[in-house]
């Protein structure tokens, strides 16, 4: 965003045509937000806290709204509370990212859906695609039953067209237009300015980490079976429970929103669908790659608990003497509803609020979730406090190597040598890289250093314990300049190291 405003273009380093971002239209939003808050010095990190949190208080309207329009207002009540301080929401709401902006655009886009607004929901399905691209899996099914309403398809399979839902010739014209243009718009540029609209990220995340076959589906199972991080309070115990109890409720609920909404099918198949398409995929599963289902997993499976409790209830009254008097029915109503509270709500809110500090053990002065950690990213402002003053005084800006640029960068403005390829496309001529180089799941080339001689390198160490560090070629180029004590990710520091000059 900084180097749009000051005129750079649309680069991570000036004069480096590389599409490394794959959220263009976040990064147009917080730019245009910048132009009035300061332009290329604007305050970028709080400018994305109060734009997150707009979107998150937002999206908790959206789920109170979906709620009542499939079938239960009291799941919606209990997702939209539960949502206000998921970790997932807030954690990546308070780290920058573009993650609660696009779980607003997917719960918008499905909202305007279900209320038959077909024009909004095309603008925001492009909108959401070019967010993150991923989006396609939720937009994808909504087309398809698009589809099918349009062409009287639908009926034949029990999908009843809706009021509205047949427009004329013009109007659905008008609806893919609506959805074409900004695609169209941000193709042509990024293939004219990058020579590809495909962010360069997602082929260099796919060679540069060394995972198992089977990583992305473990961890997107175990993160399934505890929606509400219930095992922080019950133990590990309760992953097993959650993997049977779970997705039994959200069919349950499923089947409850069908009967309300038939045409909310690709909603309540997106989280479903995601799981498939990340566990193939098999990414590193980064935590906010976690939290785009979760909207629609929770409210699906609160809509579940309170179908559930009502239907026990009034097999439990219906085995009762038969009085049908009017106290008797005010007794039922008042206990589905006292449990209804307890189980929809107050049960998802307690459960989700163990993962809660009052005192975090570091950065942030006030509540926040444990997952809202980013004692990694203090280091690396730590290590960009200590290069700036030097960097400053020199004609020409140094390049600086990192596996995890974003502070470096911001706070160095420096020219970076992105190690992992996210933003550096030569470094991906390097991977994959033999096994015996990882520690961990990722581990920096000593080629890629060797050939490119960055001026500096900031690294954990477990990056480079196995191929970059023992290499006698690195240590007669390098010098270590600092090692900041850490043992994240079961590092021995953080190194700052500077090539030799003489």
């Amino acid at each position: 965003m900084r180097n749009i405003l000051a005129g750079n273009g649309f680069v991570y380093n000036p004069g480096e045509h590389v599409l490394g971002t794959t959220t263009p239209f976040y990064a147009f939003l917080l730019s245009a937000i910048g132009v009035f808050s300061g332009g290329a010095a604007a305050p970028f990190p709080q400018i994305a806290l109060l734009v997150n949190t707009a979107a998150d208080g937002l999206t908790c309207i959206l789920l109170l709204h979906l709620g009542r329009k499939l079938g239960s207002a009291i799941g919606g009540l209990g997702a939209a509370l539960v949502w206000a301080i998921a970790p997932f929401s807030v954690t990546f709401a308070i780290g920058g990212l573009e993650t609660s902006v696009y779980v607003l655009l997917l719960t918008a886009l499905v909202a305007a859906y279900l209320e038959v607004r077909y024009i909004t929901a095309a603008l925001l399905a492009a909108l959401a695609i070019l967010t993150r691209p991923d989006a396609l899996i939720l937009v994808g099914p909504l087309a398809f039953d698009r589809f099918l309403e349009v062409t009287r398809l639908g009926d034949r399979l029990g999908l009843q067209a809706r009021p509205g839902s047949r427009p004329g010739r013009d109007k659905l014209i008008a609806e893919i237009m609506v959805f074409s243009i900004p695609l169209f718009l941000w193709i042509s540029f990024a293939t004219g300015y990058f020579g590809s609209p495909l962010p360069h990220s997602i082929s260099a995340k796919s060679v540069a980490y060394l995972l198992p076959p089977d990583a992305a589906f473990i961890r997107l199972l175990q993160h399934y079976s505890v929606p509400f991080m219930g095992s922080q309070l019950l133990g590990t115990w309760w992953i097993g429970v959650g993997m049977l109890l779970f997705p039994f409720l959200f069919v349950v609920g499923a089947i409850q929103a069908l009967k309300n909404q038939a045409h909310s099918w690709p909603y309540l198949a997106y989280p479903w669908l995601y799981f498939v398409t990340f566990a193939l995929a098999n990414p590193l599963i980064f935590r906010w790659y976690l939290t785009p289902p979760l909207p629609a997993y929770i409210l699906t499976i609160l809509i579940g608990a309170d179908r559930l409790l009502y239907v026990l209830l009034k097999r439990k009254g219906a085995s009762s003497p038969p009085v049908d008097d009017e106290a008797s029915r005010g007794v039922r109503t008042t206990a589905y509803q006292i449990g209804a509270a307890i189980i929809v709500v107050v049960v998802p809110l307690l459960l989700i609020s163990q993962e809660w500090v009052i005192h975090p053990d570091h950065g942030l002065q006030q509540p926040a979730p444990n997952m809202a950690w980013y004692q990694l990213e203090l280091l690396y402002r730590r290590a960009a406090n200590s290069l700036s003053p030097e960097f400053k005084g020199m004609s020409e800006l140094p390049v600086l190597a990192a596996g995890d640029v974003g502070v470096l960068g911001y706070y160095t403005q420096a020219r970076i040598l992105d190690t992992v390829g996210l933003n550096s496309p030569q470094s991906t001529r390097y991977y994959p890289l033999d096994a015996s180089y990882y520690a961990i799941n990722y581990a920096i080339p000593p080629e890629l250093i060797l050939d490119q001689q960055p001026d500096y390198i900031v690294i954990l160490e477990v990056y480079g314990r196995k191929g970059l560090l023992p290499d006698p070629r690195f240590q007669a180029a390098y010098v270590l300049r600092e090692k900041i004590p850490t043992d994240i990710y079961g590092s021995d520091g953080m190194l700052v190291f500077e090539r030799r000059r003489d």
